[in-house]
Parts: structure tokens; sequence; C-alpha cells
């Protein structure tokens, strides 16, 4: 042993020299040199143990790679180390390191070290290296406060939970490496509010498998919002937190529509349901009533008999004889009289029992509705939970329902019908399975877990057989315990996270017990069920229905079990898998134990026994029960709900299909009404005596009530039995002051208002009325009792309110039969503030009850101690993926709870979370100025209030009250989130949402809101919810259009999604920013179609959506211009009868369809459009819509007569079509592209006075012969070559004709315009004096127009036509003088004494210099009618203003630009001064009806 020292010492010493050496240092001056040293190194090899080191006290880093050391120590001699390298080693553990207090960094990486443990008195590290080692838990780090970097990549840690929550000033963490693969673990870091580095992905290391999920780098930064870099990448950029920030952002609003979706689907079965409770609780109600009725009938006749004297049960006959005066009657008349009580008192009886019994009834319908609640509502819930567990992991789990039309459904049904035998259950009386919903599972953690677990088994398997491994794969049912059921919570586990931590079958709790038989899965359960069920409730076997896992699992290398020994690894080294066969013969034992499988496969169709027609049944030798031990080879894959089909065929009471009333002889649960039932309800109403009619009393007067009282005066009156009439009113019964006893059952009061100030009033029934209200009722002081049950009550609040301050004394009362909106409270409610109560519904009330009532009145109250409970403080939002509001998400997770020992504690109050509190009043929340999360939701509220010093309120959620005004929110401006759903909402206030510029979230769901106006100005919403209220018109879509980040609309369920035709496509027309309607997406090709079916379409609704309202009484024009109208619907006509001016310019429409219904159209612009005839033309059959088939068989509408043969057409036969718009007198159709006036049909406007043509295409004048009372026609600027000879054959009435700028060379066939007193021909082609000459067919001619022809160059012939046109005052824009006459006179007789010879173009007439045309004046070609054009029609046309002269010839033939500026053209002519006149008239009318006032509005 001294020898073994010697030598220990002696290679001690030789380390110590390695050492040294290595560092420079002089192994005989250690004593000097090592006092001095603070730092050490040693790199590969030569250190093989930590020695020597108590010759260097001071030393502060020592650095060891590389090195064979299997234990730290040594290191108490270093007190001043601060940083320490044992790295590359072979360090099993942590230890040794208890002394160095002042380490700041800890280097252990690449050694063998398994756990993190022995840190605790470090607490000044800053740095943790232990990557590359065998860690597999984080642990052992709470104390070190200090902490800055962690690094534990390269180890095989799975979770991080709040392990590190202690360390919150780390900033540095890479878990590079490792085994995590969960989003939730990610989550977890999110806590630490320094971390700047994260690595999950060092390129150094393979990434953890949450790495390879979709969306990993979004939810990392989301959740962690303060990286600088992950995986390596610097993500400090503004943009990047913003992306995944929108990206979550969308993922949110994407599932809370969808759960949104489910809930209201769970409401629509909820909504199914009750109606079903109704109808079948309308019979038993109904006799009820009946009864009730009779009974109270009965009662009366019953005390009106003991009140006289006659007939008292009990007494001596001596005694029964005599009469109220004392006489005696005789034995037979007592004898009937005594029969008679006693009939009346056992009718009585009989009818009460048929009371209970009905009661009974209605109490079993209603047990068998709130199961069939509970079911809807547990699957609801597993739905949604499904959604938020996809929310959660960003889709790398989900959830998808099948459907009979998938195959994979298809396959799960026929894989359990395979395993279902009959005969096993025959014994419970089973005969089938039904498979009612079929969810299968994409997990793609758990599914690459499988496959690389899977794969990493074949590398390291010989396979003879490639195919072999295939025949190990199967799909089995998991086996749960049959003691413990699978709760929802426990199944989305499995699912999300496999069955690593699920529960397991005792004596297999190391592996996965599953099964290959429905038998196995599904006896165990229905045999614990049957033991635990009790009889009392149980309308229906707990175990019909059930739920299966059907999970994909490799079960490699098989063993069977042998006995009875557990199943764990322990006992079965070699095996993957260990089976337990249910019933294998003899034979297949040995078979069994080679561990093959071949007796496991799936069975044929003909060998499936899902019938008891297998009488020879073998199932048992097929199945078996299976062990894996390794979880990641079982891989959920399909969740099944089933139910079994029992042998007896029950009938379901809240099927649709089934009666109220069954038959006899049948199997029927509770609830059921069988004939015999009713049959004896009419033998007890039948029984002797019977009830006799009595006529109805409607009014009550003073003569009344004393006939009913039997009495002479109302201060006798005690008893009033007002029961059974048609009361409404109960007048004048305050002046009954002694009344005691009042009855006024069955009767039909709203209210009781009229029973007030009745001091001695200690009897009430009011039961079975109407009675909506107690409002009115006081002065009811000595009231005992009272009845007001089979009424309308529905405010509990409010009627408690009345109760307790007028009748302070009531004991007994009764509230039944009322439909409350809190039901559920409204016991505890009555009973915790009318304290005198004994009898509560015809029970009595306990003192335990009284005090839970006296509670429940205590917390319905916000108090000091309800804040503290359910109050917290956080600044920031917890950063979770759900859709829950953020006051519950803090109050269930955060930890910052109030601290009421500081000054101004109800200042740090910011959220505060009060659900399910019974409040009825918001109140003591003054000082809660920093509340920005609230939660009210499920409480009594009735109106929103005191919340008006809440002012950075964020999020507010009032779910599930009875709120019906918004009004106490208006100061909320920077509310962001509000909820509001399940309230009595009916209206929504304009100014409260003006004011909450910043709301982008609503929901208004289950309300009764009928209009969108109060959201008109809400342009920050994103997401608006407003399914299942009460919105019917289109209007109220046009108050969404301009809220252009609408994204979210949720409005199903409202009348408008029936009664508005192609709903949907009009929504996303006129909501165009929406990406998803109703819980459906909007896809692109909807948008498209709904452009194509609403697109420029001028609708009543347009209009009413410009005034704001929809009285069109008082409208005369319609001004709609640049919108982009392609066709027009105003309907009905009739609502537009005073429009006599209607302006459509800048639009696309191509024909007058839309107009041609307003009956008073004067004037109508349609300038600027594509105007191709009045009416369209006709289609093929096959593209007719239903409109114009209908006006195709209507001679009068025009439709469908355009199809007339091309030689009828153009030979005028327009005029065999009938008229149309015959109040029309001026028609705008400049620039529309027009090239024949036949196919226009413009001669259907009989009555037509003004037309205008300019700028069009038309070649040809025809068409015109049923326009005889045009008195201006413009066709400027078009490609006119020649006047037809009945171009205006009847157009004798024409004043003003505009030719200007065409293709004419002459100027024929116009005699017929006998009265044309203006003619414009400028810019043509005439070249001919003899042309000119032609004109003096027009005996009214004061107004010329020829400049800019060719003939208009030759001197002569404005003088020619100066002496021939003897009634034209202005030529080419030029008075006329009297002195130019007589000179153009003298200038002719001159030339007719002259040779025949023509004078150059440019010699000038003596005198007439000054007479020279002038350059062409200013062209009105279209007029701009902007402030509308009424009243252009009648007798005269004055100028009203001039108008300025353009400079310059107007040569340019070239069409002009559609938004060109109009009002220019020909100041002499009529339409251009209709346009001043108009103009001038419309600045001293404006604003007018119809029209835009802040510019024309493009439609989109």
């Amino acid at each position: 042993m001294i020898q073994s020292d010697i030598q220990n010492q002696v290679a001690s010493e030789e380390i110590i020299k390695e050492l040294c050496t290595c560092n420079g240092l002089c192994y005989e001056r250690i004593e000097h040199d090592g006092a001095e040293t603070k730092s050490l190194e040693m790199f590969f090899s030569g250190y093989p143990r930590i020695v020597g080191l108590s010759c260097f006290p001071s030393l502060v880093r020592l650095t060891l790679v590389r090195q064979n050391i299997q234990k730290i120590s040594d290191l108490e001699n270093c007190p001043l180390l601060r940083e320490l390298w044992l790295a590359e080693c072979c360090l099993t553990k942590i230890e040794g390191l208890q002394h160095c207090i002042r380490l700041q960094k800890l280097y252990l990486y690449c050694n063998r070290i398994s756990a993190i443990e022995n840190l605790e008195n470090l607490t000044e590290l800053e740095v943790v290296w232990l990557n590359g080692n065998q860690i597999k838990e984080i642990e052992g780090l709470s104390t070190l406060q200090s902490l800055r970097e962690l690094n534990l990549a390269g180890n095989s840690i799975s979770k991080i939970g709040h392990c590190l929550d202690p360390n919150a000033e780390i900033e540095k963490i890479n878990l590079s490496g490792n085994r995590i693969c969960s989003f939730k673990e990610i989550t977890n870091l999110a806590r630490l509010s320094s971390l700047k580095d994260l690595c999950l992905n060092d390129p150094q290391y393979d990434p953890n498998p949450v790495c390879h999920l979709c969306n990993y780098a979004t939810h990392v930064l989301y959740h962690i919002p303060q990286l600088q870099r992950l995986d390596t990448y610097d993500v400090a950029s503004k943009q990047i937190k913003e992306l995944a920030e929108t990206t979550v952002m969308k993922k949110v609003m994407y599932y809370n529509m969808r759960i949104k979706r489910v809930q209201r689907q769970l409401e629509e079965e909820l909504e199914k349901l009750r109606e079903r409770k109704c109808k079948l609780q309308k019979l038993p109600e109904e006799q009820i009533k009946h009864f009730h009725c009779h009974i109270k009938h009965l009662e009366r006749d019953l005390e009106g008999l003991q009140t006289s004297g006659k007939g008292q049960i009990g007494l001596p006959r001596s005694f029964e004889g005599e009469n109220a005066n004392g006489e005696g009657e005789s034995a037979n008349e007592a004898s009937e009289e005594v029969s008679l009580e006693r009939q009346l008192l056992h009718k009585l009886d009989c009818l009460k029992k048929r009371i209970t019994f009905w009661n009974k009834k209605l109490e079993e319908v209603e047990a068998i509705y709130h199961l069939e609640v509970k079911k809807k509502k547990k699957a609801s819930n597993l739905a949604v939970r499904f959604l938020l567990t996809e929310l959660e992991t960003v889709g790398n789990t989900r959830f998808e329902e099948g459907s009979p039309s998938d195959s994979w459904f298809n396959s799960c049904y026929d894989l359990i019908l395979s395993r279902f035998c009959a005969w096993d259950f025959k014994s419970y009386g089973i005969t089938g399975v039904k498979v009612n919903r079929v969810v299968r599972v994409h997990n793609r953690i758990l599914k690459m877990k499988f496959e690389e677990t899977f794969q990493s088994f074949l590398e390291e398997e010989d396979f003879s057989d490639s195919i072999n491994y295939k025949k190990r794969l199967e799909y089995l049912f998991y086996v749960l315990n049959p003691e413990v059921p699978l709760k929802k919570k426990e199944l989305i586990q499995i699912l999300e996270e496999g069955f690593g931590d699920a529960q397991k079958v005792p004596g297999s709790e190391e592996a996965v017990s599953l099964s290959n038989s429905l038998s196995i899965c599904e006896c165990p359960r229905i045999e614990h069920f049957r033991k635990q069920a009790k009889s009392k409730g149980d309308f229906e076997e707990p175990f019909r229905p059930g739920k299966l896992i059907i999970s994909k699992v490799f079960l490699g290398n098989s063993t069977q079990a042998r006995g009875m020994e557990p199943i764990i690894r322990a006992n079965f080294p070699e095996a993957n898998s260990v089976y337990r066969p249910r019933g294998l013969p003899p034979h297949a034992a040995s078979a069994a134990g080679n561990g093959t499988v071949a007796s496991l496969e799936k069975p044929k169709a003909s060998e499936v026994c899902s019938s008891l027609e297998f009488r020879n049944c073998d199932c048992s030798l097929r199945q078996c029960e299976w062990f894996v031990f390794d979880h990641d080879l079982v891989l959920p894959e399909y969740v099944v709900e089933f139910e079994f089909i029992t042998l007896v065929k029950e009938e379901t009471l809240f099927s649709s299909l089934s009666n109220v009333v069954s038959e006899e002889g049948r199997r029927n649960p509770a609830g059921f009404i069988l004939n015999r039932d009713l049959q004896c309800d009419d033998r007890a109403l039948n029984m002797e005596p019977v009830v006799k009619p009595k006529p109805k009393i409607v009014c009550l007067d003073e003569k009344t009530i004393l006939a009913v009282a039997k009495a002479n005066v109302f201060s006798r009156i005690t008893v009033l039995n007002l029961h059974g009439n048609r009361l409404s009113k109960l007048r004048d019964i305050s002046r009954l002051t002694a009344l005691r006893k009042l009855i006024v059952s069955f009767n039909e009061f709203t209210c009781l208002d009229d029973v007030y100030h009745l001091p001695n009033l200690e009897y009430f029934d009011a039961s079975h009325n109407h009675v909506i209200t107690l409002e009115g009722i006081r002065g009811l002081n000595k009231l005992k009792h009272l009845d007001l049950s089979w009424n309308q009550l529905k405010k509990t609040g409010e009627e408690i309110h009345v109760l307790r301050r007028h009748t302070p004394t009531v004991l007994t009362l009764n509230l039944k039969h009322n439909p409350w909106h809190k039901p559920a409270s409204v016991r505890l409610s009555v009973i915790g503030q009318l304290k005198t109560l004994t009898h509560l519904d015809e029970v009595l009330i306990t003192d335990d009850e009284a005090a839970a009532a006296a509670q429940f009145i205590a917390d319905s109250r916000i108090s000091q101690v309800s804040l503290l409970e359910h109050s917290r403080t956080d600044t920031e939002k917890i950063r979770i993926l759900s859709v829950v509001p953020q006051a519950k998400i803090l109050s269930q997770m955060s930890k910052n709870t109030l601290d009421m020992s500081k000054n101004n504690w109800f200042t740090t109050i910011t959220a505060l979370d009060l659900d399910g509190q019974h409040l009825s009043k918001i109140s003591h929340l003054e000082k809660l100025g920093n509340l920005r999360w609230a939660s009210f939701s499920n409480n009594n509220l009735t109106r929103v209030e005191g919340l008006d010093s809440c002012l950075n309120l964020e999020e507010l959620t009032l779910d599930g009250n009875c709120i019906a005004s918004l009004e106490g929110i208006s100061k909320l401006s920077k509310l962001t989130r509000l909820s509001v759903n399940n309230n009595h909402l009916s209206s929504l206030e304009r100014n409260v949402f003006d004011s909450l510029v910043h709301l982008h979230y609503l929901s208004l769901e289950n309300n009764r809101i009928t209009s969108l106006v109060g959201l008109q100005k809400s342009y920050a919403l994103i997401e608006l919810y407003i399914s299942n209220n009460y919105v019917s018109s289109n209007q109220e879509i046009y108050y969404l259009k301009g809220l252009n980040n609408l994204v979210i609309l949720d409005m199903y369920g409202n009348l408008i999604v029936w009664k508005q035709d192609n709903y949907r496509l009009f929504v996303i027309f006129h909501i165009p920013s929406l990406k998803a309607l109703d819980g459906v997406a909007v896809e692109p090709p909807e948008m498209e179609t709904a452009k194509d079916l609403f697109g420029g379409k001028l609708t009543t609704d347009m209009v009413v959506e410009r005034l704001g309202h929809s009285d069109f009484s008082k409208m005369q024009e319609l001004n709609w211009t640049a919108s982009m109208i392609r066709t027009i619907d105003l309907m009905p006509p009739d609502q537009f009868k005073n429009i006599s001016s209607v302006n459509l310019q800048n639009n696309n429409l191509t024909n007058f369809s839309g107009l041609i219904l307003l009956p008073n159209i004067k004037v109508l612009c349609l300038n600027y459009n594509h105007i191709e005839s009045i009416l369209p033309r006709s289609k093929p059959p096959n593209h007719l819509t239903n409109r114009q088939l209908l006006h195709q068989k209507v001679t009068s509408s025009g439709y469908g007569q355009q199809g007339a043969s091309k030689a009828g057409r153009d030979g005028g036969f327009n005029e065999s079509l009938p008229p149309i718009m015959q109040s029309l007198e001026v028609l705008h159709l400049g620039y529309n592209g027009i090239t024949s006036l036949t196919v226009l049909q413009i001669s259907r406007l009989r009555n037509l006075k003004f037309l205008f043509l300019q700028g069009n295409e038309i070649s040809q004048i025809e068409g015109l012969e049923g326009l005889p009372l045009l008195q201006e026609l413009v066709l400027d600027h078009n490609r006119v070559k020649t006047i037809g000879e009945n171009s205006f054959a009847k157009q004798s009435s024409l004043l003003a004709l505009h030719l200007e700028e065409n293709r004419l060379r002459e100027a024929n066939h116009l005699q017929s315009l006998v009265k044309l007193q203006k003619l414009f021909l400028g810019l043509n082609k005439i070249q001919e004096l003899s042309e000119l000459e032609k004109l003096d067919c027009l005996p009214c001619l004061k107004e010329l127009s020829i400049y800019g022809n060719p003939v208009s160059r030759k001197i002569s012939h404005r003088p020619l036509l100066v002496f021939r046109l003897s009634n034209l005052q202005v030529l080419d824009g030029v008075m006329i003088s009297s002195e130019e006459r007589a000179r153009a006179e003298l200038h002719l007789l001159e030339q007719q004494a002259l040779p025949l010879a023509n004078p150059p173009m440019d010699s000038v007439f003596p005198g007439l210099q000054s007479m020279t045309p002038k350059p062409c004046t200013v062209r009105v070609t279209n007029l701009g009618l902007l402030g509308g054009v009424n009243h252009l029609h009648g007798p005269e046309f004055a100028i009203s203003q001039t108008v300025d002269d353009a400079t310059g010839n107007e040569t340019s033939k070239t069409r002009k630009s559609k938004n060109a500026g109009l009002g220019t053209s020909n100041p002499r002519s009529i339409h251009a001064e209709i346009a001043i006149r108009q103009a001038k008239w419309a600045s001293a009318t404006l604003p007018s009806h119809g029209t835009s006032q802040s510019g024309p509005s493009r439609m989109t």
C-alpha cells in the first residue's frame, strides 16, 4: 500500500512537471511562480487526472482539453477560479465544484455527463457549456440567477418545460442536436425576456425534429420577438418580425373563423333540440294548463260551497243540516251537499295526480334534452379542441373530418366491421356496430419519429425477404384502461404527442396496449359500465357510444406472452412487441412461440363474423392483444366514434322522425306519451261534477266587481276570484282596500300595473297569463303568497327588484314556467334577495340553500376580494396561439397577481377576468385606469356601465349577458377587440362605433340586430362576426363598402342570406377586400363571377346608399356620371316617378333598357357611353335572361322586337314598333360610336324635341320618321356624305339643324324643313355656289354657318347668301346689317353687268373688307351637365349670357377625348343656349336630389 502511494506520488509529480512544461513554468520554482500563476492550459493528453492545483492558489483560468480525466477533483485549492474548461474528457458526473463559488464560466462539453447537478453553489456562473454530453433533462440550474449563456447542444433533451424560468437573465441558448419536437416546448422559452440568441439548428449539430416542421421560424419569432439571432442567422430586422406577426395573425384569424363556424353549427343543432323539446313539451304543458284551469274552477266552486255554509265535511249530520239562518234542511238535501263536496275533493285529487304525472313527463323530456345537449356540446368541444391543437402546432398536427365519399373513411369502416364479432357481444344485446364519425390525424412530428425509428430498425435488421417487414406493419386499436375513461384532454395529448405518457393497462405499464379485436377493446369497458351504471336517471345504455383510436403499428420482433408474467422490457429483452392470443389452439402455440404473426393477418371477407348468422365462429383464434415497447412505432392515425346496435330497436325521443304520442306495445324510453295516458286524462276531466262553462268577463267595472264578489260595497270585499276570463286590465281594483285574496289566473294580462296600494292583500294568483313585466306593482306590504307561474317574465333582475321593494313580506312565490333569460341563476337570485321566502316554486327553501344564495349574491358584486382573485398585473400580452380572450389567458397562465400591500394597487391592474360571476352590474372600477383586457362573459348584465374611467381598455368581452345597448363603451377609444355575442342587442349606435377608431375585431353573434348602419365608419375593422341576427336588407351591405380593411365577414343565419339573390356573390362584389365570408374562403373565380354579375349595375340600393335614405318622392334628378355603369335596374320604377332629368354620361351603357320604365323622364344625357340601340339587341333564346324572355312576350316593352329583317330595318319600318318613353323631350347621345339611326330605333321616342348625336359615326340620315315634334337635331362630327330624299321627310317642326364637321358636298333635300331657323354646315366639303342656292327652299332660315367649306373661300359666297336668303340674320357668326344687304344687292347687279369671268379668289370688293367672316366661333358639341339638366324643355330659349369666341379656325376632324372639357359650340345654336341656361339655373339650385356633391363616384 505504501509502495502504491509512493508510485502515485511519483506519477503525480510527473503530471505536475508536464503541466509546468506545457505552461512555460519551472517545476523547481513552482512554489514561487505557482502562487502568481493565474492561467493554466493542457491540450491533447498528458494530464490524466487533476492534481497539483494546490501549487496555484491564485489560479483564475484552467483549461484542460482532450484529457483522460474521469473525475473533477483538487479544485478546492482554487477558490479564485473564474473560468474552467474540462472539455473532451471522460467526465461522467459534475462534481467537485462546490468550492469554486466565484466561477463565472464553465465549459464541460464533449464528455459523458448524464445529468446537470451540483451547481447550486455557483451563483455567479454566467456561461455554462454542456454540449456534446448525454443529458436528457434540463435541471439543476434554478439557483444560477446570473446565467447569461447556456449551451446544451448535442444531448438527448426532449422537453424544456419550466426549468429555465428562474434564469431570467439568460441571453443565449443553444439546444441544437437534441430531440425537441414540439412547438409547445419552444414556447416555454418565451418567458425568458432577455433571450437574444437562440439556436436549435446549429450547422455543427443535427437539427432538432421541431426544425423540420412547417412555420418553425415564424413560430419562434412570434413567441420570442426580442430575438436578434436565430440558428446563427440575424433576425433583428423589423420587417422579419412584422412578417412573422402578420403570418400568425392571419392564422389566428383563420382558426378563429373556423372555430366560430363549429360553434355556429352547435348553436344550430341546439336550436333544433330546443324546437324538438318545445314540441315534446307542448302536449304535457297543454294538459297541465287544462288541468290547472279545471282545478281553479273546482276550487272556486268548492270555496263557494263552503262559504255558503252548505255541507261541511266532518261535522255531525244535525249540524250539517242547518242553514245560515239556523233553519234545518231535510236529510236528503244534506246528504247531496256532502256528496257534492266529496266529489269535488275527489276530482281535485285526481286532477292533481294527473298534473303530477305530466310534470314528471316534462322533467323526463328536460332530462333527456340536457343529455342530448351534453352530447352535442361534447362533440363540438372536441372539434374546437382539434382546431385549437392545429393552431397551437401551426398546422403540423391536422385533423381531417371524413365522409363516406372518402376512401379512407370506408376503409376504417370496413376494418371495424371485420374486427367485430357479434357472438362476443351477444350477452350484451348488441347485434352490430355503426360508425358515426371518422377523423383522420395528420401529425408530422409523430410520423417523422415513426419513419426514423422504423428506418433505423430496418438498417439494423438483416431481412432475408425484403418484403417481410411489411407483414409486421399492422393497424390496431388502442386498448384503454376500462376503469379510466378516455378524457378529451388525454385524447388530444395522444394524438399530438403520441402514447408516451398515455395511460397503460395494468401489468403492461412500459408498453402500449393494442388489439386487433373490437371485443378485447370494448367488452371490459361495457362490463365496467354495467357494474357502475345506476338505474335511476339512465335513459339509455351508457356503453352504446364508443371511441376508438386506430394506430399504424410496426410490430418488429414479436414474441408471445408467458402466462400472467408482467409485460415489461426486462422480461422480453429481445422483443419489440409481445402478443397475447385470446383463444389460440394448441397446434398454433409453437408457431406463436416462434414469433410469427401469420395467424394475425386480416381475415378474408368470408371469414368476418359481423352477425349472429355465423354459428361456428372462430374469431377468437384471430383475436389478439399486443404490447409494443417502443412508443415511436405506434402512430395514431384515426379517431373513430361509433355506436353499438342493440337487439331491441328503441325509438329516440329527440329524433325528428319520432311522434310525440307513441304506439302501445313498443319499447319506449322515458318521456314518451302513450294513448292510454291521454285516455286517463279524459276520464279524470269527465268525472262528476262536470265544470259548466260560464260567460267570460272582458271589461271590469264597479257593477261587475260587486257581482263577482257577491257584495254590496267595495269595503266589504275580501276575496275576488276573476279566474278564467278575458281581462287585461283591473280598473278600480285599488279601491278594494279590504281585499285579502285576489285570483286573476287564466286571463290576458300583460302587466299588473293596476295592482297597487292594496294594504291587506295576502294572496295573489296571477298565473297563466301573458305578464311580461312586474313594473307597476307597489304597496303590497302584507302579501304572503304570490303565484306568477306560466307567464312571460324574462328579466330576472328587474322583476326581483320590484318584488323586493314592494312585497317585503312574501313567504311563498311561484315563478315556474317563465322564459327567463338566465334560468339557471333564477332560484339563487330570488332566494338571496327575498329574505322572507320560505317556499319557492312549491319547494321548501333549506338553510343550506339560503346560505348558498347569500353567498351567490355576495359573489355577484365586484369587490376587493374578487379583484384580488381575478385580476393580473402583466404589462404585456402572453404570446400564445389561441383565440381565447387575453384576459382569460392571463388569468389562467400568468403568475403576476395583485399585491394590495402596495400604494395605489388598483393602478397596477391590467387584466380582469370576471366570467361567470353572476354580476348584474359593473361597478367599483373607477380607479382601474390602466385596465387593458377585461372579460365579463356569462353574467347577468343588462347594460354596459362603469367603464368610463378605463380609457386604456383594449379588449372587452361581454358574451352571454342580457345587454340591449352599447352606449357605455363610446369613450373607450383604444378598444381593438369587442365581443358581445349572445346578448339582446337590436341596433348598433353610430355614435358608439364612430369613436372606436382602432376597433379591428367585432363579434356580435346571436343578437337581434337589424341594421349595420352604425358600422359605416368603422374603417379599422378587419374581422366582423354578426351571424344569427335579423339583418334582412341588402342595403345593409352598402354600409360596409367603405371598410377597406375588412377581411373576414360572417353573416350566416341572417335573413339576407336567403332573401338576397346570389347573396354570396353580392357581398363579395361590394366588399372586395373580403378573404372569407360565412366561414368559407373567397376564391378568385368567385370574385370574377361577382364582377360579371354585379359589376356596372346601377340599382335602387346604390341610390339609397348615396342619398342616405329610401324616400325618392322629392328626387327630381339622377346624376351618376363616370361610374362604369353597364346596366340599370331601378326597381320598382314607381318609386322614381318624380325624376325628370337623368345624367349618365361617361359610363358603359349599351342601351336604354333600364330607363324605359321610368315614367316621367324629360331630359336624358347619355354622352360618352356605348349606346347601340334603345333596347338591347335580341339574343339567341339560350342566352336570354328570364326577364328578357318575359319582355319578349310583351309587345309594348320592345324586348325581342329587334329581330326584324334587315330589309325592314333599312326600309325605316320602325314606325310599326310601339312608342316608348313618351315623356322624353331632350336626349343626348354624343360620342357613343353610333353608326345607324335605324338600328338605334330613335323613332320610337315620338315626343322627342331635342336630339344630340354629335361625335358618332353616322353616315346616313335615316330613321327619323317617328319624330314629328323634333325641334333641334345635332349631327356634328359624324360621317354624313349626303342628305337622302326621305331624311327629313317628316321633320316639319325642326328649327335647328347641326351638320358641321361631316363630309357633305351637296345641300339637297332640305325643302321639307319649312320651319328651319338655324342651319350649321361648317367644316364640310361644299365647293360650288350652286349648292348654296339650294338653300332658297328654307324660307324661315335666320342663321347659317358654312365656314370651313371650300365654297367659303369664294368671295362672292357671302353676298350671294345675303342676297338670296332675305330672312337671314346671322351668317358664320356675323350679324347681317341692312347696309351689307344693300351692298350685296348692288354687288350682284354689278356682277351681272360685268363679263362672265370669275374674279381671283383673293380680290376684295370695295366696301366689303370689314364684312369678311371672322374665324369660327366656339361650338358646343356636348353638354357638361354637372348641375343637372332639368327644365330644358319649354316654349322659349332666350340667350342668358354670352360665350367668348374662340380664336382660330377649327379644322381638326379628329374625335375629341372622352375626358375633354365639355360645353363648347356655336354660341348661336339652341343647344348652346340651353347649356348656358342650365349652368346658370344649376348654380342657383345646387345641391339637388340624386346628384353627387363631391364629384362622380366610380363603381368597382
